[in-house]
């Protein structure tokens, strides 16, 4: 099975549900940045419930559309800062925190100029993490349809991705009840080793042409 993807800000479980049970990863770099959607963001169980952390980014005044890989960071605000100080709130009591911390600290104390550059280091952590060799091929040139592959670029919109998965313990879950398909930080964090297991395990719901 071979897949098609967006690099997104430490993606969504169904993202990586679908890469897990991939024989092989492309992923998309020629798209047109669009707002609202998980290329810039994750969602985190917070100790207030769902929380949203957004990297800031710059946009040009200029008519047209921007690509991804071209979309700047903004250094006026210290999100990274804020993103893991959401990060240790959540989860520091949570089971795998301190095993992931050392891997997954030191990108917030960088300063990526692109987003781009931002998200592609953001996968290759969770790729290691999980003990998945980083072995991806890039898009040359953008195209609306892709027949030769399963079209999974949809589920870097969060409101369109309906996926529901198997429940795992969460920390707050006795506060707020359980938080389908967050970012794969949550379930780093709360199932570590058996992360992988867990995500092998799921159904996807897809486009047609997509089969597991």
């Amino acid at each position: 099975m071979d897949i098609l993807i967006f690099p997104t800000y430490f993606p969504s479980i169904s993202q990586f549900v679908s890469i897990a049970q991939a024989d092989s990863v492309t992923l998309e770099v020629e798209d047109n940045f669009q707002k609202q959607t998980n290329r810039n963001r994750m969602y985190i169980y917070s100790p207030n419930g769902k929380q949203l952390l957004n990297v800031p980014v710059k946009h040009t005044s200029s008519a047209g559309h921007q690509k991804t890989k071209d979309i700047r960071i903004e250094k006026n605000f210290d999100w990274q800062k804020l993103h893991f100080k959401s990060l240790e709130a959540a989860y520091r009591s949570s089971p795998f925190f301190e095993y992931y911390e050392d891997e997954i600290a030191p990108i917030y104390f960088k300063k990526h100029q692109f987003l781009m550059d931002l998200n592609m280091e953001a996968l290759q952590i969770v790729y290691k993490c999980l003990g998945l060799p980083f072995e991806v091929n890039k898009t040359s040139e953008y195209f609306h349809e892709v027949p030769d592959v399963a079209d999974l670029r949809m589920l870097a919109n969060g409101k369109k991705d309906e996926n529901q998965f198997e429940e795992y313990t969460q920390v707050f879950g006795d506060k707020f009840g359980y938080l389908n398909n967050l970012s794969i930080l949550d379930l780093l964090f709360n199932e570590g080793r058996y992360a992988l297991d867990y995500l092998k395990r799921q159904t996807l719901i897809a486009p047609a042409n997509f089969k597991l």
